[in-house]
């Protein structure tokens, strides 16, 4: 009996020992702190831009210093479609904001247009033939409106020149004062002016890849008056200096347009994890 006494003392000491060596050893530390990553920052970096395309334009009426004679007049006007070429450099501003400048050529447009004229004493038609191009600077702004399945709705404006050049221009003439239908035959020099255009911008970009962009936009693009040269008669002849001016010319454009970055997007690494 003597022997189980003492060996319970001896296992009773023992777990107090254990007991008290625990309470003296050091608590764990956490686990190591993480670090959530930071959100990459918005790529900016210069591009290199193409486009082509087609325009669907339109002119508001035609005006000579002649019509002052008239007492109506009913015009109707029109272009045919015409190729679009342009090359730009820009800069990506973060992921929502860029800006570009471009410089294009719109081909030779052929013009065709009619006015039924009345006069004091008489009445009469006009008809009209032409071709109009024109070179277009413009420094535009667009705004990204966010990315879905790589594809990218924006909207933009621009603002700069357009050198509108009108050539062969001819207007044949029948007019009938009573006495019977007379004909004639204008022809005007071929002209050019620089006008203030602008333009509205709206469309959609597919990013084929991190360097490559490729859009499909509308622009609507204002580019002042078009003039032709003096006007003269079938035989040189002109007693009044005459150039008929093609009043406020418009535009409603289709573009297929790539762009391609010059700098590759930074590549994100998380930062590296602190240890305790």
């Amino acid at each position: 009996m003597r022997r189980v006494k003492c060996l319970f003392a001896a296992g009773a000491a023992t777990l107090l020992s254990s007991a008290a060596s625990a309470g003296d050893m050091a608590i764990a530390p956490p686990p190591a702190e993480m670090y959530a990553p930071a959100p990459p920052a918005d790529f900016g970096g210069w591009y290199l831009r193409g486009d082509i395309g087609f325009s669907n334009q339109r002119v508001e009426r035609l005006n000579n210093v002649l019509d002052a004679n008239n007492t109506s007049s009913v015009q109707n006007l029109g272009f045919n479609t015409a190729g679009i070429f342009g090359l730009g450099v820009g800069y990506q501003v973060n992921n929502w904001f860029r800006a570009d400048v471009t410089g294009e050529y719109r081909g030779n447009s052929p013009f065709f247009g009619t006015n039924r004229i009345t006069y004091v004493g008489g009445v009469g038609t006009e008809t009209y033939h032409a071709t109009k191009s024109e070179w277009v600077v413009l420094a535009n702004a667009y705004v990204d409106l966010g990315t879905w399945w790589s594809i990218t709705p924006f909207i933009g404006a621009g603002v700069g020149g357009a050198r509108v050049g009108i050539a062969n221009f001819t207007d044949q003439g029948i007019a009938n004062n009573g006495g019977g239908a007379l004909p004639g035959l204008a022809f005007g020099d071929n002209a050019s002016k620089w006008n203030l255009a602008w333009a509205l911008h709206a469309g959609l970009a597919y990013k084929v890849s991190p360097n490559f962009t490729v859009e499909l936009a509308y622009r609507y693009l204002e580019m002042g008056d078009g003039l032709t040269g003096d006007l003269r008669a079938f035989d040189g002849t002109n007693n009044v200096f005459n150039p008929t001016t093609f009043k406020n010319l418009t535009s409603h454009d289709l573009k297929l347009g790539v762009r391609w970055n010059l700098e590759n997007p930074p590549a994100y690494e998380p930062p590296p994890v602190r240890k305790g």
